[in-house]
């Protein structure tokens, strides 16, 4: 009889654990975290600060193929992941962000600008390592269809499910994407409770004092609730969003994007404008000295045969 009924047992706490009695679906989300070959040591510090954000990220090595992004899909299998994060680095100096849901989509492929990691910014924050945090976005996301689709990558990405293997059951922290001028910015804050100020009664008695001590530990205390900034900040520029995952066609295109490389590219014009109208300028010069006879190698003027030099030559 014993051994029926843990046989019994075993198969009613199986059936528990695969269908739950609330009928709440359990959240399992993994995240795939890499880098392409070429980061800079700021980038790498920023995907480090990301890692120790995400207790449900797998972290792996850098990816050698910038062209084939397909392949990790097959990556991230392997890891039993269903989200990639994916940092792109370009010239050793750009870095666009890639966040696909494994195996059928979407992605959105996005350029990170004002980067500032936690080495750099020495903040007074400070949040459980491990802990959950809470997500905040701004009502715009609710608005437009593709913001509506990157704020459900950035829940799936960055949103810690309730006992994940790393994960500390704390919600310490606060997570905020707000979106102004086209871009998505983000920014890790910390939840600081502290006790409110006394109140000084003035003329109140020792039995009045203990009388109220009593009473406040008797009822729940309020506490004041403020929020200072851990880190990293850094900001996002939507490019494109793909149908399927790292491929796919483009659902979503921002028309208003503009290339760092163009970017540059007018910097460098503009200033070679500056060089050409110099240069012009002196050929100007070099020309009218010419004319004047000024130069030695240019045009000569007519030779005086009461000049000096010809007298007593």
């Amino acid at each position: 009889m014993a051994a029926v009924y843990k046989s019994l047992s075993k198969g009613t706490n199986g059936q528990k654990a695969e269908a739950p009695a609330n009928g709440v679906k359990k959240n399992k989300q993994r995240v795939l975290i890499l880098s392409s070959r070429g980061v800079t040591y700021r980038h790498r510090h920023l995907l480090n600060d990301l890692a120790a954000m995400l207790p449900h990220g797998k972290k792996d090595a850098k990816f050698d193929s910038k062209s084939k992004l397909y392949e990790l899909n097959e990556l991230a299998q392997l890891y039993n992941c269903n989200n990639v994060l994916f940092f792109e680095a370009r010239k050793g100096q750009d870095l666009y962000v890639w966040l696909s849901k494994v195996p059928n989509g979407p992605t959105v492929k996005m350029h990170l600008q004002n980067l500032h990691t936690m080495e750099e910014l020495h903040f007074t924050g400070n949040c459980l390592k491990g802990s959950r945090p809470i997500l905040s976005f701004d009502a715009a996301f609710d608005q437009e269809p593709y913001l509506q689709v990157i704020k459900e990558l950035f829940l799936h990405t960055f949103g810690v499910p309730q006992g994940a293997r790393k994960s500390k059951p704390f919600i310490d922290h606060v997570l905020g994407f707000t979106f102004a001028d086209g871009k998505i910015w983000v920014r890790n804050y910390q939840i600081n409770e502290s006790e409110p100020s006394k109140s000084n009664s003035g003329e109140g008695g020792d039995g009045e004092t203990e009388a109220s001590s009593k009473s406040a530990k008797s009822r729940n205390k309020e506490l004041d609730i403020n929020m200072v900034e851990i880190g990293p900040r850094f900001v996002l520029s939507p490019i494109i969003i793909q149908e399927g995952s790292f491929g796919g066609p483009i659902i979503y295109e921002n028309k208003e994007f503009v290339s760092p490389n163009q970017v540059r590219a007018d910097l460098r014009r503009r200033s070679a404008t500056k060089h050409n109208a110099r240069a012009e300028q002196h050929v100007e010069r070099l020309a009218k000295k010419g004319e004047l006879g000024l130069r030695t190698d240019g045009k000569q003027a007519p030779i005086d045969a009461l000049d000096t030099r010809e007298l007593f030559a």
